[in-house]
């Protein structure tokens, strides 16, 4: 069975300039998915075999995916368990899919609303986020890409005529627990629109995942509170003073702006 698989290539830039099923751990290196904001990676924490980045609320993102392999692949993107091209909830292996060239790197920066315009990612809370909106809020929190590899054609060293080129598909159709109170936490929203010009292909694709990644994000109390970063510590004048401790050896320094 040699599936063929409806993907799009990235034609304008105005976003940014195996075994099956194999999923990066936070021991393995993820460096071709980068969350970024304002054009540079956000740190990624490991925790518990999972990576963790830290969601900056009112912050625009992109997602920057690198191909590292010597075909074109096509990856299955969601955000907040949301295809990035067409907003639906299927597997992998049936998702729209965005395609790079072997070695190639693109960045998806929004939500594919039509074949000319996306609209960009954000992070703000679950209640303002685009999953919200749609009334599919399972697995917000979550950024996942999902590789697959284009099938390569057997090279032969003759003619086979017994061979007879497969008949091209159908047009596809366009894109169509309790909590703490007061508590806030991170999820996706849909920003302002942004051009973005998208061409539809069609691949033959291998059968199983090559690369799977999957990427937690929430905002800095949620962070503190699974024990990934240290809280911030607390300037508290008080305390400052208590630890006076009166006279020290040297002498009186004298203050840049007083010599």
């Amino acid at each position: 069975m040699n599936p063929r698989f409806a993907c799009l290539v990235v034609v304008g830039l105005a976003l940014a300039a195996g075994a099956p099923g194999v999923v990066a751990t936070a021991s393995e290196p993820v460096s071709n998915v980068e969350i970024l904001v304002g054009g540079t990676p956000q740190h990624r924490y490991a925790h518990q075999g999972r990576w963790y980045i830290e969601a900056l609320k009112g912050r625009e993102y992109a997602i920057q995916l690198r191909n590292p392999y010597g075909v074109r692949v096509a990856v299955a993107l969601s955000v907040d368990g949301l295809n990035t091209i067409d907003a639906r909830q299927t597997t992998a292996a049936d998702a729209r899919k965005w395609v790079i060239d072997p070695y190639g790197t693109i960045t998806i920066s929004g939500w594919q609303t039509s074949r000319t315009e996306a609209r960009r990612f954000e992070f703000t809370t679950e209640e303002r986020s685009y999953a919200q909106a749609l009334g599919k809020t399972a697995n917000v929190g979550l950024i996942t890409a999902v590789f697959f590899k284009e099938r390569v054609p057997e090279i032969r060293a003759y003619q086979d005529s017994s061979r007879q080129q497969a008949p091209a598909p159908p047009a596809s159709a366009a894109a169509d627990a309790p909590r703490r109170a007061n508590e806030e936490y991170a999820a996706t929203g849909m920003g302002r629109a942004t051009d973005h010009t998208v061409t539809q292909v069609w691949l033959n694709l291998e059968n199983t995942p090559a690369h799977s990644v999957n990427i937690r994000y929430e905002f800095r109390p949620q962070l503190v509170r699974l024990g990934i970063v240290p809280p911030t510590p607390i300037n508290d004048p008080l305390q400052r003073r208590e630890r006076a401790s009166g006279f020290e050896p040297g002498f009186a320094p004298i203050p840049p702006s007083l010599r």
